[in-house]
């Protein structure tokens, strides 16, 4: 989303030139943003630029996590300044979409299978595989991958696919995985949300 700061705790060495602000919302501000922009009693949007809405980011915590449960619009309603307008007519508004992430495409969905596969098998994540499309947060990777290896030294795939792509590196294994024995089943009323019981059950259903 995109506005300005009109009022914040956080002091700032420097403000941007352009104060119009981009803003990643969580899901839990998002709602309470939503429950406002659906409301059929508020006669104009909260975003009109005449009889808007300010809205208050408040931050507390709740069993040790951040909570922004008691955000809110305010009640009175605010016109945009002067200033506020000269810069929406000097810089623009932002096209949101042009900084949404990138949408996975088939190669990238294919090896969002692999992994999956892979982890399901209880295999660690192969960076010569997987770095070139997925890192986890921090890893340190400058090794070769899938790509750059040469073709007589290409690693198997890491798990079996249901279609393989020929653009990403690797190949169909000659034999499939042993099938996991099928967990034990629940008792009656009881839903079973162990880990290795649905880990298990996957795989059951790839051995079908």
């Amino acid at each position: 989303m995109q506005g300005f700061v009109r009022e914040s705790p956080i002091n700032e060495d420097e403000t941007p030139e352009n104060p119009i602000r981009r803003f990643i919302i969580s899901p839990q501000i998002f709602n309470v943003i939503k429950a406002a922009l659906m409301d059929t009693e508020i006669e104009e949007l909260p975003t009109d630029y005449d009889r808007g809405l300010d809205f208050w980011a408040t931050k507390t915590t709740k069993g040790g996590y951040s909570d922004y449960s008691t955000s809110k619009w305010a009640r009175k309603e605010t016109e945009l300044t002067n200033e506020e307008r000269a810069a929406i007519d000097t810089n623009g508004l932002f096209n949101l979409n042009d900084f949404l992430p990138k949408k996975p495409g088939e190669t990238e969905l294919n090896v969002i299978q692999q992994m999956f596969e892979a982890s399901v098998d209880g295999q660690a994540y192969d960076p010569e595989l997987f770095s070139q499309y997925y890192r986890p947060p921090g890893l340190q990777y400058s090794g070769p991958t899938a790509d750059a290896r040469p073709a007589a030294t290409a690693a198997p795939v890491a798990a079996p696919v249901a279609e393989a792509s020929t653009d990403t590196g690797w190949q169909e294994p000659s034999t499939a995985p042993t099938p996991a024995p099928a967990p034990a089943a629940p008792a009656e009323g009881e839903v079973s949300t162990k880990t290795s019981d649905i880990l298990a059950m996957i795989k059951q259903r790839k051995g079908a």
